[in-house]
């Protein structure tokens, strides 16, 4: 993933997804970490994260039952 990529971020509270994030900053030689900015306001978030915490955003389908 490169800066920009939307993202979702494993939330360390109960272990589920949250959106509206995206990469900052790509970090690291071996396995990356990244720096994660809240698209809401354009906070970069204190904490690094390492790749099993983050995946990209998927896409909504538009049904409403899926």
């Amino acid at each position: 993933m490169t800066p920009g990529t939307r993202v979702e971020v494993r939330t360390r509270f109960d272990d589920s997804w949250g959106r509206g994030f995206e990469i900052a900053e790509v970090l690291g030689d071996g396995a990356p970490k990244y720096r994660i900015r809240r698209r809401s306001d354009g906070t970069v978030l204190p904490a690094l994260f390492n790749d099993d915490d983050v995946r990209e955003e998927k896409r909504r389908s538009s049904m409403w039952w899926y």
